[in-house]
């Protein structure tokens, strides 16, 4: 039989691994329909969408016997302390430390080593990763290798949230661990860290307000969150920042260095764009969505060398992305950025930029602002 320890013994030291069964996770599919429910998904799929296939394991492989779970750290240089304030709003890491480069190079790399173990032994297996069809949170937790925050995060000892799950799932028969039995116990400085007040309660997140969840959907984004985005393009890291167990893992990397300039975002290709969103979640894999994104971060951010550019998205054929830099522009409360909205006002047809630019216009001080 192959064991934890001659698992562990080809992966690198500061990679978690535990073991457990596929027994289905009835109580994690109750609170998943419970979340649904309550409109608490904000529309988000994954396994909200099949809440019964996610927690039964053997409903998506009914050969396994056992799930090998991982977590993997990811943070790197460059990843350290990189928010803080700019002239204005406030200035946020444009791209989330998960995200920044496709952090699941390591997840596949360790999987594959784990696989091979089992193949030789002669034994079926599937990697399983950020995958709809398991609920790899809980499975991490009942193999032991982490426990649940109260972000809805789940930590891990030495690295707090700072780290990815990936799992094979196997037919090998294989000792199970214990869950662990960890809490984050009274601090709670994950709940005031979130910028729109997402985490409503310990362990409960509401969707539809989690930044990073707003920026992965299609539409528009609520006129009343825009601020709270910043300078984000995709993703969000307040509270796995504020969370205590993840300082020590944070600590030992160096400071960032460039982060994606939101501006940039707005004069790239859909291919250029398609190269640095590989491995994002792009509504239909449409570039439109990170256009959108990125001209809320630079109406957030309000530098004068944007409005130009903004200008010029007015006469964009997608009327999303009018709307969107109409909200911007009015952001700046200079001058020229009424103007251009003035000029819209008279051929806009597209009723929705109307009212983004009707809004923008009204906003105090903007009719009489200085250049």
């Amino acid at each position: 039989m192959v064991t934890l320890a001659e698992l562990q013994s080809v992966v690198a030291d500061e990679v978690r691994l535990g073991i457990t069964d596929c027994a289905p996770f009835p109580d994690v599919a109750q609170m998943i329909r419970k979340r649904v429910t309550q409109e608490l998904h904000g529309g988000l799929g994954f396994t909200y969408s099949a809440p019964d296939r996610a927690t039964d394991p053997r409903a998506s492989f009914p050969w396994a016997q056992s799930i090998v779970v991982a977590a993997v750290p990811y943070l790197a240089d460059g990843d350290g302390d990189g928010d803080g304030d700019g002239d204005g709003a406030e200035m946020h890491r444009s791209v989330a430390r998960f995200a920044d480069g496709d952090r699941y190079v390591r997840v596949r790399a360790t999987l594959a080593l784990l696989e091979r173990i089992l193949v030789d032994r002669g034994h079926r297996v599937e990697q399983v990763f950020d995958d709809d069809r398991l609920v790899d949170r809980a499975v991490a937790v009942r193999a032991g290798v982490a426990w649940n925050g109260k972000s809805t995060m789940v930590l891990t000892p030495g690295h707090g949230p700072w780290f990815l799950i990936g799992s094979v799932v196997t037919d090998a028969v294989m000792e199970s661990g214990e869950p662990m039995v960890r809490s984050c116990g009274s601090c709670t400085a994950c709940i005031p860290a979130c910028p729109t007040g997402a985490i409503i309660a310990p362990g409960v997140l509401d969707a539809s307000r989690c930044l990073s969840a707003i920026l992965q959907r299609p539409g528009s984004i609520p006129i009343q969150l825009r601020r709270a985005v910043g300078t984000r393009v995709y993703g969000c890291d307040d509270c796995l920042v504020a969370c205590p167990p993840g300082d020590p893992a944070l600590a030992r990397v160096s400071t960032g260095g460039g982060q994606l300039d939101p501006a940039s975002v707005l004069t790239m290709s859909d291919d250029e764009l398609e190269d640095i969103a590989n491995h994002w979640y792009v509504p239909k894999r449409n570039m439109r969505f990170v256009r959108r994104n990125a001209l809320i971060a630079v109406g957030n951010r309000g530098l004068e060398r944007d409005i130009a550019l903004l200008c010029g998205y007015l006469g964009h054929p997608d009327p999303l992305l009018r709307a969107h830099a109409a909200w911007a522009l009015g952001q700046h409360k200079r001058e020229h950025s009424r103007a251009a909205l003035v000029t819209l006002l008279v051929e806009e047809h597209d009723p929705d930029v109307r009212r983004e630019a009707d809004a923008a216009l009204a906003l105090e001080g903007l009719n009489e602002a200085t250049p």
